[in-house]
């Protein structure tokens, strides 16, 4: 069954898919009238919808089944040093197949460039196609720092639990399964192409967040992002199969 994306708040008995998501279904898929679709609106629900008429643009559904899916136990958030955009696509795709509650992006002191101000509409596309390629009915949040590490910190005041992974930090102290096994809102704080600085370090560990490692050696960001997420993601899957 093809997976379509609508707006929660355009959610209804009868629906109509427009855009780019009506031209997927119109012009790509050549959907014909009856045929079945799954839907998914980024904020845990799924649905079963029939194509009950089609335009040259526009797709109407009529509703057959909706399931909320719980929001998981532990939620896992990544912030990130902004720097290069090559990379910065792939990582969208990803973290949504390890079901990231929330990815973020923060000026950091050695970041290449300025980081925006508002998060940019064509980085949830990217997300957007890798829920639907993976069936994951949560969309990660998006946010930009734009005021750096105190924003961050601003921002997890209420988190459970924030690691900073630090390559500065003694390879010892590497990021454990008790860490990854933890419950309510984790957040991994990962510094930009050129690291954290002295005094980022410092602030963070100031502000009480614990410096882990991954190891002796120095992973590019989006590596040591996605490496975090995906542990997590094993963890959870491996917890969920031995309930």
């Amino acid at each position: 069954m093809k997976t379509f994306f609508l707006e929660a708040d355009k959610w209804d008995e009868h629906c109509v898919l427009e855009g780019q998501e009506a031209k997927h279904a119109i012009k790509v898929l050549r959907m014909r009238t009856g045929d079945s679709i799954r839907l998914l609106d980024g904020k845990g629900r799924e649905g079963t919808f029939i194509i009950s008429d089609m335009t040259k643009h526009t797709v109407s559904i009529e509703k057959q089944d909706v399931i909320q899916h719980p929001k998981p136990e532990a939620e896992h958030y990544v912030a990130i040093g902004w720097g290069k955009s090559v990379r910065r696509g792939w990582i969208f795709e990803k973290a949504v197949e390890f079901g990231a509650a929330g990815i973020w992006f923060w000026q950091a002191d050695r970041s290449q460039s300025k980081v925006p101000v508002e998060v940019k509409e064509g980085w949830e596309g990217q997300m957007l196609a890798g829920a639907k390629q993976c069936n994951n009915p949560w969309i990660p949040e998006l946010e930009t720092f734009a005021d750096g590490a105190k924003g961050v910190m601003n921002r997890a005041e209420e988190f459970d639990n924030i690691f900073m992974l630090w390559e500065g930090q003694s390879p010892s102290d590497v990021l454990s399964s008790e860490q990854l096994n933890l419950s309510g809102k984790t957040l991994f704080i990962i510094g930009p192409e050129g690291g954290f600085s002295d005094a980022e370090a410092e602030y963070f560990k100031g502000q009480g967040v614990q410096p882990v490692s991954l190891g002796k050696r120095i992973l590019r960001w989006e590596t040591a992002a996605l490496l975090c997420l995906g542990l997590a993601w094993w963890k959870g899957e491996v917890n969920n199969a031995a309930r």
